[in-house]
């Protein structure tokens, strides 16, 4: 079996999508690799029973980059790995050195924000790394256009995006969720993620929230999430800022943070309890949303999402079919979408039939014929 060699510092026990997609990754390719990761200290609690794990301090970030490149330059003089695939842009210059070193196809995953990270430093040493990788893989149509705007070669990039669970459905859920918060019958919209202010919530809260409120005086609007504590570039809306927000435009009563939810079936009974869930990421070019698995999430749940046109969103949400996407900051036709699917909601089977195509097993076969591809040249 062929050698395949993860570098990431995005990896559990850190939460979040990116984290979230490498662990699938890894556990992807080992059906058609064997696969080693270097990852930050605590990741063999996650990895597969037979995956060797090599860790490296998480904090602080420099040292966490030069024990990676240590041990990655070990593993590739000693177990000689066929593929070293970072995973993400931040591991890129990581995993070319290591795959020179053995003769490897030097590969990454690309997530939007590590093309765009507007630190002088990160794009003078990082973007050259990326221009020599052998293979580039995007997360949607969006990262793939930022990886030919930093240099990289079309006919190195492979789009592949990510991947999400179908759970079967739970009637049970809903109940249970709702009778744990205590919302009754009030319309309900969900926002889940990291507080960060590319996510949009302040802005939601004070311009769109109050035209909803308006039209459905028991509305709640529940988050689940918080401030990021080890993102590459992101700037953070604190839990405090947003219920200011909120308070000021009148609707401080119709916000109930729930934190951040790292249990699935927890995550799963927020999703059926829920009306509608509301993703209204700003576009920020310095700071992009590659992708938005939530939203895919939310639709794998039954879930219908509202959400702006911005980045690899558009490739999260099938327009009418998994929700709705209305312009950038156009707060007045959000509220309106909003209203709209509260009033007439899409059918479940239609929403759930969305992120079928995005099965993480389909995820892993097309990461696995996308690094082959650029390592034999053979489409399979």
């Amino acid at each position: 079996m062929d050698k395949l060699l993860l570098v990431t510092r995005n990896f559990p026990p850190l939460v979040g999508g990116m984290e979230r997609l490498n662990l699938r990754m890894a556990e992807s390719l080992s059906g058609y690799y064997e696969v080693r990761i270097i990852a930050p200290e605590g990741a063999s609690r996650y990895a597969l029973n037979d995956t060797v794990v090599r860790h490296a301090p998480l904090r602080p970030l420099w040292r966490f980059l030069s024990v990676s490149a240590w041990l990655a330059l070990r593993e590739a003089r000693a177990w000689k790995p066929d593929i070293v695939l970072a995973g993400s842009g931040l591991t890129a210059p990581i995993a070319l050195a290591a795959a020179r070193a053995c003769g490897a196809l030097a590969a990454v995953y690309v997530h939007g924000l590590d093309l765009a990270v507007p630190h002088p430093v990160y794009r003078a040493l990082w973007h050259p790394a990326l221009r020599r990788l052998d293979a580039v893989i995007a997360n949607s149509r969006a990262t793939a256009w930022l990886a030919r705007a930093v240099g990289i070669a079309t006919d190195r990039t492979d789009i592949v995006h990510p991947g999400t669970s179908l759970p079967s459905p739970d009637r049970a859920a809903r109940a249970r969720f709702r009778q744990l918060h205590q919302l009754g019958n009030d319309p309900v919209l969900l926002s889940v993620g990291r507080l960060t202010s590319r996510k949009g919530l302040r802005e939601f809260v004070a311009e769109a929230l109050p035209k909803i409120v308006a039209r459905f005086p028991t509305a709640r609007l529940l988050i689940a999430g918080d401030a990021p504590a080890q993102a590459l570039y992101a700037e953070s809306q604190s839990p405090e800022s947003i219920l200011a927000a909120a308070h000021a435009a009148g609707v401080g009563g119709h916000l109930l943070f729930l934190g951040w939810i790292s249990d699935d079936e927890m995550l799963a009974d927020a999703y059926a309890g829920a009306d509608l869930h509301v993703f209204p990421v700003r576009d920020l070019p310095r700071d992009p949303e590659g992708f938005g698995m939530v939203a895919l999430e939310a639709a794998a749940h039954a879930l219908a999402t509202v959400a702006y046109a911005t980045g690899g969103v558009i490739d999260a949400v099938g327009e009418g079919v998994s929700g709705r996407l209305v312009a950038p900051g156009d707060s007045d036709a959000f509220a309106r979408a909003v209203i709209a699917l509260l009033e007439h909601r899409l059918p479940e089977d239609r929403v759930r039939g969305f992120p079928a195509r995005f099965a993480w097993p389909r995820f892993g076969e097309k990461v696995r014929a996308a690094l082959e591809r650029h390592r034999t040249g053979v489409v399979i």
